[in-house]
């Protein structure tokens, strides 16, 4: 006759021994998801440093087949279509409805193939990227979280105006060689186009020259917004007047070199970071480039990535940018004597 078996030999796991593994396993996940964290962080931060390399090779194919780069933005003449008159570039849209047109859309749009659309966009930034000025009737363009209306006052989704941009960007340029629309400011400078030929020939050259670089945000993107406006259309002005101070269009033009990398004194600090950092009337537009990559122990926070001229990308906290003087030996995008005094300390 068969016996049983002794069940004395062959036990179960206690439950004392299933809150052990549990603990363990516990503990590894513990150790490993920061790990992990960290790597996915990283790979983002390498993914926008990709797509900023994009964005320059885009720009450089534009100005192989045109003699300037792109404007940052220019007053449309019409409600579609990149077309715009230079008489029209004041300090005002004579037609808010046209919106405006965008240098991305010199890249992108109408066929142009010169960088995807997708490119423009950084897997760290809120939704990729910050809306359009007039993002147009789609409402997932739109950013409701900021209570986001457009130039004319519209809400989601508002049909009418539509900028010729892409739906989301994370990247702004440098005004010095992006010009802005004031080709007629009414001041003493005006804005022009920018030859790359100008900066090829600088003594730094294009390999020393910021191109593009990061938004700002925590979490949202109110540092690039006025009174509900987002102002992604703008870029990043890096020098100032030695006279005028931000206001570098009253700057008198002079023999001498006439402006500056802005004094460290006007970059804040992280904890001071608030409010509408792009605005023309608050602190050095400076303040609005990123500080969300690598480590953010310092009192100006993190690193954002920086895409030269020649195309290669650094990431870096953007007062080091302002220390190796790396935004241009000249206000290119400005008319009259629009060198920089490189010798003044920031």
């Amino acid at each position: 006759m068969p016996t049983s078996p002794d069940r004395r030999h062959n036990p179960g796991f206690t439950l004392i021994e299933l809150l052990v593994v549990i603990a363990v396993i516990a503990l590894l996940v513990g150790i490993l998801l920061p790990a992990l964290g960290g790597a996915r962080k990283a790979a983002q931060s390498v993914q926008c440093q990709a797509n900023a390399r994009t964005v320059v090779q885009g720009v450089t194919f534009y100005t192989t087949d045109n003699e300037y780069f792109p404007a940052s933005y220019v007053y449309a003449n019409s409600e579609i279509g990149t077309d715009w008159y230079e008489e029209d570039q004041g300090f005002g849209n004579p037609v808010p409805a046209n919106g405006y047109v965008h240098w991305s859309a010199s890249l992108f749009g109408d066929g142009q193939g010169r960088a995807p659309e997708g490119a423009f966009e950084c897997p760290t930034a809120p939704k990729g990227g910050a809306p359009r000025t007039n993002p147009g009737p789609n409402a997932e363009d739109w950013d409701p979280e900021s209570n986001q209306r457009n130039d004319v006052g519209g809400v989601a989704p508002s049909a009418l105006p539509k900028d010729r941009q892409v739906a989301r960007t994370a990247y702004t340029g440098n005004s010095a060689i992006f010009t802005r629309n004031k080709f007629d400011s009414g001041e003493a400078r005006s804005n022009r186009l920018v030859n790359p030929s100008l900066i090829d020939g600088s003594g730094r050259g294009a390999s020393a020259t910021i191109l593009v670089t990061e938004f700002g945000h925590k979490g949202d993107w109110k540092f690039i917004f006025e009174n509900d406006v987002s102002k992604s259309h703008r870029p990043v002005t890096p020098f100032y007047g030695l006279s005028s101070g931000a206001a570098v269009y009253g700057e008198l033009d002079r023999p001498i070199a006439s402006f500056r990398h802005p004094p460290l004194t006007e970059i804040l600090k992280s904890d001071q970071l608030s409010g509408s950092l792009i605005s023309d009337e608050g602190p050095g537009t400076l303040n609005a480039v990123g500080r969300h990559h690598g480590k953010t122990s310092g009192p100006y926070g993190g690193q954002a990535s920086f895409a030269f001229v020649d195309g290669h990308v650094e990431q870096m906290n953007v007062v080091d940018s302002v220390k190796k003087k790396l935004w241009g030996e000249r206000f290119y995008s400005l008319t009259g004597n629009n060198r920089v005094n490189l010798d003044l300390d920031p």
